[in-house]
């Protein structure tokens, strides 16, 4: 044998003595969708993979999609882990980009509205729990990897996160859209999934249903003046539900339209196209 050959083979060697010791190459891991405050990302892994989300286990389908969201105030950074079905592993170190919000203040409210006396308070309460519990539904319904439709027609009045004064006192933020289509429009599921709240007289969102789309996504319809739809019914993307209305504590007709990934509150205008000219 050449000398040639003679210091070839060792390098030779190295190279499968290398590639030996190296871990198994890890699986699929895509996300889609912006990774900021208010935020819904949807995930594609290897079917039968574990997704964490800063330790927060994530459900996964069987064809390995998942999504999971960042609320308003979600800090800089976040960490993503997946572990394979074969034991191997991939993370990532997401980037939150942070969000200004607008300032939108509200006058002319009734005193009550605003500073609700204690039985008020209860009742608030109670509604509060009952809205959670819808939105905590954690189903395998196959709805969440599909485009919304708008539910209504009409200017946007209120944008998501806006930081609300009401009669001169700081409140909560503003968590979805507000839409000024007319009084008695039709309001129409975003997507396909199941009623989980349908109810008429909440103190603060009037008439109110909540549709699960699975995988802890789902949308809520507030302000209604009628509903047509009760709890564990199944709706396709389109379906009717209700009318525009001005119940709840309001100042004009309108409908407000909510995000949820579980109690994680999304900015649903970062999801939707542009809004059409007529109702669909």
């Amino acid at each position: 044998m050449s000398a040639r050959c003679t210091t070839f083979l060792p390098l030779i060697a190295i190279v499968i003595a290398v590639l030996l010791a190296s871990p198994a190459l890890a699986g699929t891991l895509v996300l889609e969708g912006p990774v900021e405050q208010g935020s819904l990302v949807h995930g594609k892994t290897d079917s039968g993979a574990k997704v964490t989300l800063d330790g927060r286990a994530v459900r996964v389908a069987d064809d390995g999609s998942f999504i999971f969201g960042f609320g308003r105030d979600a800090p800089a950074e976040a960490r993503l882990d997946v572990t394979f079905a074969d034991g191997s592993s991939a993370h990532r170190d997401l980037k939150v980009a942070a969000r200004q919000y607008d300032i939108q203040r509200i006058n002319g409210l009734p005193a009550q509205q605003v500073t609700p006396d204690a039985a008020t308070l209860e009742r608030i309460k109670r509604e509060q729990v009952v809205i959670n519990t819808a939105r905590s539904v954690d189903s395998s319904l196959p709805f969440f990897e599909r485009p919304f439709v708008w539910p209504a027609v009409g200017p946007i009045s209120g944008v998501y996160g806006s930081q609300r004064i009401l009669n001169g006192e700081p409140r909560a933020p503003h968590m979805g859209l507000d839409i000024a289509a007319p009084r008695g429009s039709p309001v129409l599921a975003a997507d396909a999934g199941t009623v989980t709240l349908a109810e008429r007289d909440l103190f603060f969102t009037g008439g109110t249903v909540i549709i699960d789309h699975g995988y802890g996504l789902a949308t809520t319809y507030q302000h209604m003046d009628r509903i047509d739809v009760t709890v564990g019914q199944h709706v396709t993307a389109g379906q009717p539900i209700g009318i525009v209305g001005a119940t709840g504590r309001v100042t004009g007709p309108h409908l407000h339209w909510a995000l949820n990934w579980y109690e994680v509150r999304l900015d649903p205008a970062l999801v939707m196209g542009p809004m059409p000219t007529a109702q669909h």
